[in-house]
């Protein structure tokens, strides 16, 4: 199964420079926020797959004009061809905005999700936007992932934790992909090509 990944910055490749058969042989499509809705609404239109997505903390417009042909995932379990998915965006509180949350915030919220989980005899992907604090986030307060995903990973072990909210352009040490515990965590920023088993 071939998923395509997309978080923070639209990509040319398949935006402004489109040609037919960019958008060809993906299964799935898993935007992990801060991305124009337009921008979501053509991915699955010209995909034509399933394209689910979490907010992320710059998507306040979704509100008024959420990406068309789209599932928001936030505060839900999905299982979309086999594959169990679970959504949880926005980032850490840093100004008090929409899509942000305190540790506690972000807690609560993952334990009010435990029995969908349990039904569905666990995750395959959590789909966020915020890293997990320690695990490719940043010092500054509006870029620190949370700790309480680490819980999540530690109890339901699922092969996948997405994420956007830390750009390539923030620095020379941006790591595409890296491990939390059984847990690969990849960062979505622009485009990634997930080849999933």
């Amino acid at each position: 199964m071939r998923i395509l990944l997309v978080a923070d910055e639209e990509d040319g490749y398949l935006w402004q420079h489109y040609r037919p058969g960019n958008l060809d042989g993906f299964d799935m499509i898993l935007s992990a926020g801060d991305l124009k809705a337009p921008y979501l609404s053509f991915l699955v239109t010209m995909g034509n797959c399933p394209l689910l997505y979490v907010h992320g903390n710059h998507d306040v417009s979704y509100d008024a004009a959420p990406p068309e042909g789209c599932v928001c995932a936030d505060d839900r379990l999905y299982t979309i061809k086999g594959v169990r998915i679970l959504g949880l965006g926005g980032s850490s509180m840093y100004n008090g905005k929409p899509w942000q949350f305190t540790e506690r915030q972000m807690r609560f919220r993952i334990l009010k999700l435990r029995r969908q989980i349990a039904r569905a005899g666990g995750v395959d992907i959590v789909l966020t936007h915020a890293p997990i604090r320690g695990v490719g986030d940043r010092d500054d307060l509006a870029h620190r992932g949370f700790e309480a995903f680490v819980p999540l990973l530690e109890k339901w072990k699922p092969r996948y934790l997405v994420h956007g909210h830390v750009h390539k352009s923030y620095g020379a040490d941006f790591q595409r992909v890296r491990a939390c515990g059984e847990t690969a965590v990849i960062n979505a920023c622009g485009r990634y090509i997930l080849e999933y088993d």
